[in-house]
């Protein structure tokens, strides 16, 4: 999972416009994701897939735009129909990704023409991303797919309002404790109305082969996976039918079945 978030110094800017800058965001970080990972020297591929969620609050409701990325660890490449399969402990380097990414945000406002209104000092600080292997997704996929539709906080959380007050519960992070807040009732009203995104604003975008516009489809994914790892790769299926992740015969639309694989060493054997 890999996370971009803004410097604080720019939140104020981004919450007075958020359409524009939600959507540089995603533009920005994205491009950063896709430039590193078609490098030979992390990943390799002509065609990385992955998907993004927007998620604006913290704990205490304070704003906190950043997006978290669900990355494969490895990308298709078009040219021949391999994967190709990161290591499993890393991706691609976090340093270089936040200066290609801040490089990106700042080329983002500049054709939106907001560039001379930023703080110049938030070109000069180093911008957070936070890159970690995760193993098996189902974890992050759980963690990310509550605030789909979650809102910035849940009526159970709120402990009572009493004499223009609100009290809440939260958590810091890191820990399993409930905490409780009081803020005036306005500042509440505040701070929960700025996590309300601009209409029709899509909150979760596909990149790459996760594309909705994606020449190659995930079975095409899955069978390079299968050729390049030899073992197939699970997929789970919503309906009762059971969906086709083979490798098929061009010509009779057969199923291709995988019965061995052997190196170039095995057939040149001039002994």
């Amino acid at each position: 999972m890999t996370t971009f978030t803004v410097p604080e110094q720019l939140r104020r800017f981004m919450r007075g416009r958020q359409r524009i800058t939600y959507a540089a965001f995603f533009a920005a970080s994205s491009a950063a994701l896709k430039k590193l990972s078609t490098d030979e020297k992390f990943v390799g591929g002509d065609s990385p897939g992955f998907f993004g969620v927007l998620h604006t609050w913290g704990r205490q409701l304070e704003y906190h735009p950043h997006i978290h990325f669900i990355v494969p660890g490895g990308a298709f490449d078009k040219t021949n129909g391999t994967w190709h399969s990161s290591r499993i402990d890393f991706h691609v380097p976090v340093t270089a990704l936040s200066e290609i990414f801040r490089a990106k945000f700042r080329d983002e406002m500049k054709k939106a023409g907001l560039f001379d209104q930023i703080n110049p000092i938030v070109w000069k600080l180093d911008w957070n991303v936070n890159c970690q292997a995760v193993g098996s997704s189902e974890a992050s996929l759980k963690y990310l797919a509550p605030y789909v539709f979650k809102v910035a906080i849940s009526n159970n959380r709120i402990v009572k309002i009493e004499n223009r007050r609100v009290w809440f519960r939260y958590k810091k992070q890191k820990s399993t404790r409930w905490r409780t807040m009081t803020l005036d009732v306005m500042e509440f009203i505040r701070r929960y109305l700025q996590h309300v995104l601009p209409t029709s604003f899509m909150k979760i975008r596909y990149y790459g082969f996760m594309g909705s516009g994606s020449t190659v489809s995930l079975d095409d994914i899955r069978a390079a996976i299968e050729r390049s790892l030899d073992y197939f790769v699970e997929e789970r299926v919503s309906s009762g039918r059971e969906k086709n992740r083979y490798p098929y015969c061009p010509h009779c639309k057969g199923k291709l079945v995988f019965w061995y694989s052997f190196s170039a060493c095995e057939i040149w054997n001039p002994g």
